[in-house]
């Protein structure tokens, strides 16, 4: 079973997905990490950015797990390794791409596959998993979602204004809006949640409210033969 929370950056979905996963039983897949997973190997095999046909061997051929919230390359545990400035920095050589992109959605369905999972990203239930069985899409205007990023960078001892946040947020959002494979938006049938105003836990508890309703009505709709909600 998979269950999707997508939304733009600031919106709090994966701090969120981590929660709802733990509430139900799920397992958390940081579809994040598997970015920064390939996009590390691929500095330290210093393959050229701009050679695309490399970079897409090479994410076709990575054997990728995701095990108890850990991000393993070709059997090496890299979860810590990831978090550099040096690997966000290059992410969007790989992010960018369509054809790099469809190689990192076959690896994230494979992962998926015969897991009760919860997912989050920009286009989960749009792009990655079109058939999931809930659809939850995270937003909040954009000086809110700047706020929080000041809020979370503080407590981290980098200080930043909420200007230059959402600077760069705006950037980010036109960007993820313009891909040409994977652009944030919600997906039809997904559940939009407007999270401004709202605290984490009132934000946790809507969306398993959401979750939970969702379920069940797929579960009766099956139980009577009819078409899941």
């Amino acid at each position: 079973m998979i269950i999707t929370i997508d939304g733009p950056a600031g919106a709090g979905k994966s701090s969120i997905a981590r929660r709802v996963a733990s509430e139900l039983g799920f397992e958390f897949l940081d579809t994040g990490a598997m970015y920064r997973a390939v996009t590390w190997g691929v500095m330290q095999r210093g393959i050229a950015w701009d050679d695309v046909e490399a970079l897409v061997q090479f994410a076709d051929a990575a054997c990728l797990v995701w095990q108890d919230d850990r991000i393993y390359l070709d059997d090496q545990d890299i979860s810590e390794e990831i978090r550099t400035p040096q690997v966000t920095s290059h992410i969007r050589h790989l992010a960018d791409p369509p054809k790099i992109r469809e190689r990192i959605t076959a690896q994230q369905r494979r992962i998926a596959t015969g897991r009760d999972i919860v997912t989050e990203g920009r286009d989960q239930g749009t792009e990655v998993f079109p058939d999931a069985h809930c659809k939850i899409f995270l937003t909040a205007s954009p000086e809110e979602r700047a706020r929080r990023r000041q809020q979370q960078l503080a407590q981290n001892g980098r200080a930043m204004t909420v200007e230059e946040i959402l600077t760069a947020q705006n950037q980010r959002d036109l960007e993820d809006r313009m891909r040409p494979v994977g652009r944030l938006r919600a997906a039809s049938d997904a559940i939009v949640l407007q999270t401004g105003g709202l605290t984490p836990d009132e934000v946790r508890l809507e969306v398993l409210r959401l979750v939970r309703e969702r379920l069940e009505a797929s579960a009766t709709n099956s139980a009577s033969g009819g078409t899941p909600a």
